[in-house]
């Protein structure tokens, strides 16, 4: 392989892996503002006393999983932008953010006999987060191979 053609090759996995960490920032970022909701929500029906722990964690999760989507779709994956609809990505979303909801419940609700229901959700939420980007990345917003 030539020098130039070993350069070009460096350059576009260069790109690529500074295209992937700016996707996972972003990812991050729209992560945040839809945890921030989930939280207010949560505190909020707690607090207010309109629901008990568990299920306003799962209505606070499930409207926050709402916002998740629209902003990733549009923001993060920008996948409109490459040809990805909503009838191939939201299906794929609401299986991931159904195992996500089974997945925060069940340590939420582990975790609640033994930590102030904020620091559950805290804990719950740190479990998802993984999960959730790589399947985010890698099944939900990813074009199909042969439309590439």
């Amino acid at each position: 392989m030539s020098i130039g053609l070993w350069r070009l090759r460096v350059s576009a996995e260069g790109s690529k892996l500074v295209s992937l960490a700016r996707r996972a920032a972003r990812f991050l970022l729209v992560g945040g503002a839809a945890t921030a909701v989930q939280y207010v929500l949560l505190a909020a029906a707690i607090e207010w006393q309109l629901l008990n722990e568990i299920p306003a964690s799962i209505a606070a999760f499930c409207v926050a999983s709402g916002v998740n989507y629209s902003l990733n779709y549009y923001l993060t994956f920008s996948a409109a932008s490459v040809g990805i609809r909503h009838q191939q990505a939201l299906p794929r979303f609401l299986l991931v953010a159904g195992a996500g909801l089974a997945l925060n419940t069940l340590c939420f609700s582990l975790l609640l006999p033994v930590l102030h229901y904020l620091l559950a959700q805290v804990c719950a939420t740190a479990v998802t987060l993984i999960f959730n980007f790589l399947l985010h990345q890698f099944w939900i917003y990813r074009a199909e191979p042969w439309k590439q």
